[in-house]
């Protein structure tokens, strides 16, 4: 393990492994803050579960929109430089949120304003995880292609162990600190990050290189222009002194405006540089995505998600209110989560992965309806005639249903690579990646009108077993849909 560590800064740097992890941790650290976001909305603004999921909607909704950081970070560079600028902009936006919640007690208590900033956060958070992602696809692109599945297990290990210790230490820190200090302490994290972006040199682009070139014409011109003025000036030199200042005047007038024009060409050829490149990448993307093989199985992952109302808010509200369940608890129960995420990973890459992948994706619906079947035994309190405690239905239910989900993301990671057409490849894996959460993000809207329609409210839970009946059988909605994925693509070959 030490020498593999050592091996990775001898061909990165000890400064970009060191960025690389300290986002991934971040990001998975994240359950630390958001679950007292959770308890903020749910105790303090005293919202019900289907207004408090649709905060969360639109909070997440920049997770949507990702190819757009990458394309703009790819065409058009801040001072010559593509990558850590925007790192230090999206890590800004990361700040500036949790700060401004810490300290004002105004910004958290109206949940529109609160809304707002988290939005903020998460547009900061969605661009840095766009950013570091191309940062380590330009890492391993040349002499280092050997070291790309090692950089990737590199950052999973990182989440994984931000997730941990986020969801570890959360619920501890809800029992001890107010809500604004604990947002407080997260910032000290984005804090980290935004010193540790001055650690990573990144080579300047040439940004300048069509402008120049569409300027040389114009210094051509501009020079015979020189020339000629030249050649007039040496056959009139017997004219008198008034003649020479008048020249004179003259060429110094027509210099200023050759260097304001060549100002303005200079601006305009590389606005005309940034648009073309802009438009060039965006047709690029459409033009890929819609083939056939790429469209067909990015709709299916999409339908996976919208036809499913998420109720996760709603069973927060429940177990929270009225199994009473403390924070600290709920955070062992997201560790237990993050275990089993890590088990699925396993046992799919030892056993699932030379199976067809619609096969794959059918066992893991079914999978999910078993695990939401669980929690029907838990709302209709079915597991105390078999004498189950809460605690051990939540507990299970985390780890297996983290699990069989890792089973339904691993071959969208697996298709999303093999389907991605050289030169375009990680703008259009955002898209994919935007693809998924857009569609979590509607079916969270799904969700909060199912709990509005079935009057799902704080304290008032009868009709949440009827709402979860619901769920199920929409789970087996996406069965129907399998023809969209590719027959013979396993997890080896699409």
């Amino acid at each position: 393990m030490i020498e593999w560590l050592r091996r990775l800064r001898a061909a990165f740097g000890a400064s970009f492994l060191w960025l690389v992890c300290l986002i991934y941790f971040t990001q998975g650290f994240r359950s630390f803050v958001w679950t007292a976001v959770s308890y903020q909305l749910k105790d303090t603004l005293k919202l019900s579960p289907s207004s408090s999921q649709f905060v969360f909607s639109i909070a997440f909704f920049p997770w949507s929109i990702k190819p757009l950081y990458g394309i703009l970070s790819d065409c058009i560079p801040i001072k010559g430089r593509k990558r850590v600028p925007y790192l230090v902009i999206a890590t800004v936006l990361s700040l500036v949120p949790w700060l401004i919640l810490g300290l004002n007690a105004m910004s958290r208590s109206s949940m529109w304003l609160l809304m707002a900033f988290l939005t903020v956060q998460n547009l900061g958070s969605a661009m840095a995880d766009v950013v570091v992602d191309a940062m380590i696809a330009e890492a391993v692109r040349h002499e280092w292609a050997s070291f790309a599945g090692d950089l990737q297990s590199v950052s999973w290990l990182a989440m994984a162990f931000g997730g941990i210790c986020g969801s570890l230490t959360g619920g501890f820190a809800l029992s001890n600190f107010d809500i604004h200090t604990i947002f407080l302490l997260f910032s000290i994290l984005p804090s980290i990050q935004l010193l540790s972006c001055g650690l990573v040199e990144e080579n300047s682009v040439d940004s300048e290189a069509f402008a120049e070139s569409k300027l040389r014409s114009s210094h051509g011109v501009n020079g015979n222009h020189s020339s000629l003025d030249e050649d007039s000036f040496s056959e009139k030199k017997s004219n008198t002194s008034i003649t020479k200042r008048k020249k004179s005047k003259k060429g110094s007038k027509n210099k200023t405006v050759s260097s304001k024009v060549q100002v303005s060409g200079k601006v305009d050829s590389l606005a005309s540089q940034w648009f073309q490149s802009l438009k060039a990448a965006t047709f690029s993307l459409c033009r890929a995505f819609k083939q056939p093989i790429i469209l067909r199985p990015m709709a299916w992952f999409f339908l996976a998600h919208v036809s499913i109302p998420n109720l996760s808010t709603v069973m927060f509200y429940y177990q929270t209110e009225f199994l009473n369940l403390e924070a600290s608890f709920l955070g062992s129960a997201r560790v237990v989560g993050w275990l089993g995420l890590m088990l699925g990973t396993l046992v799919y890459n030892r056993f699932l992965k030379r199976m067809k992948l619609r096969r794959i994706l059918m066992w893991s619906q079914l999978g999910l309806a078993f695990m939401t079947l669980l929690d029907i035994v838990l709302v209709s309190r079915v597991n105390l005639t078999f004498g189950i405690s809460d605690r051990i239905m939540v507990l299970c239910g985390s780890a297996l249903s983290d699990a069989v989900n890792q089973f339904k993301f691993m071959p969208f990671l697996i298709l999303s690579g093999q389907l991605c057409p050289p030169g375009i490849e990680g703008t259009l894996f955002a898209l994919f990646m935007s693809i998924n959460n857009l569609g979590s993000t509607l079916g969270s809207f799904v969700g909060a009108g199912l709990a509005s329609v079935l009057s799902i409210s704080s304290g008032s839970f009868d009709n949440l077993l009827l709402g979860i009946v619901v769920q199920v059988l929409c789970i087996f909605i996406p069965i129907a849909f399998l023809f969209l994925i590719p027959k013979e693509a396993t997890g080896i070959s699409a």
